[in-house]
């Protein structure tokens, strides 16, 4: 379980490091990041993209200087 929650980490860092410029692009990249890592975690792989997206685009709203 420790390796799959540092894969996890891992994946949600590489992905949330390019944010995207647009909407689309800001909501692709997380639920991409969600959805790995949910795989990762055995979780709901669905859920994990909803919840990837809609944080990649609520971060990249909040400060879109680091995006």
């Amino acid at each position: 379980m420790r390796i799959r929650l540092i894969a996890a980490t891992g994946l949600v860092a590489l992905l949330l490091a390019g944010c995207g410029d647009t909407f689309a692009e800001q909501s692709l990249i997380g639920a991409g990041a969600g959805a790995g890592t949910a795989a990762i975690l055995d979780g709901n792989v669905a859920i994990g993209a909803l919840v990837g997206a809609a944080g990649n685009v609520a971060y990249c709203n909040q400060y879109p200087d680091r995006c």
